[in-house]
């Protein structure tokens, strides 16, 4: 599967996976904490100042990260239409900032290590009588075709430019369907025979 994981090598890539993980989850409930505007505008300042500081390995994410400002802008949007320009700027300046330290995170770290974390994390659950190790394999599946989900829509639209030079929009919604559900079929298989084996 496609991965949005950088080998532009930052920073960041020399941060372990656990502590960049901790740190995104302290940094996205502060996010839901504060609710001040000037606050948030402050920490969209520093989420802007990460990006930044990423270089070309935020090339891979750059799409996505415009998709989710344009989400931002759109869900402004309307709260301004209700007449609530307050409410409107708080969940703007959320949703940027959650997303963008979300792809910095997707980014700067390799699956395998995130597993990882996952793994160590759910150990617990062991004493419960549950199998910890399917419990992160499930979560880690989920976040990998999360990320596989735009690395494909990335690539369809930009086969879709080629040809036409129209962006694809909504049309690459059946295509996308059938390579997603092709590639589910093909994980799933192949953890069933190593599960099998």
């Amino acid at each position: 599967m496609g991965s949005l994981y950088s080998d532009h090598l930052t920073w960041l890539h020399r941060w372990p996976a656990g502590a960049k993980l901790g740190c995104m989850a302290v940094l996205g409930t502060l996010l839901f904490v504060l609710s001040a505007p000037w606050a948030l505008a402050a920490a969209g300042l520093g989420c802007a100042l990460l990006w930044w500081s990423l270089g070309p390995a935020t090339r891979v994410a750059r799409r996505l990260i415009v998709a989710a400002l344009v989400a931002a802008v759109l869900v402004a949007g309307f709260h301004w239409w209700m007449g609530r320009p307050d409410v409107a700027a708080v969940s703007a300046l959320r949703l940027a900032c959650a997303s963008t330290l979300g792809v910095a995170l997707t980014v700067s770290t390799r699956p395998t290590d995130m597993l990882q974390v996952l793994d160590a994390l759910l150990s617990p659950l062991a004493r419960l009588g549950l199998r910890p190790e399917r419990v992160s394999l499930q979560l880690a599946l989920m976040l990998r075709f999360t990320e596989h989900f735009f690395v494909q829509w990335t690539k369809l639209d930009e086969a879709h430019r080629l040809r036409t030079g129209r962006p694809g929009g909504l049309r690459l919604i059946a295509p996308l369907a059938v390579q997603m559900l092709q590639t589910a079929q093909r994980v799933a298989d192949a953890i069933y025979a190593r599960l099998g084996g």
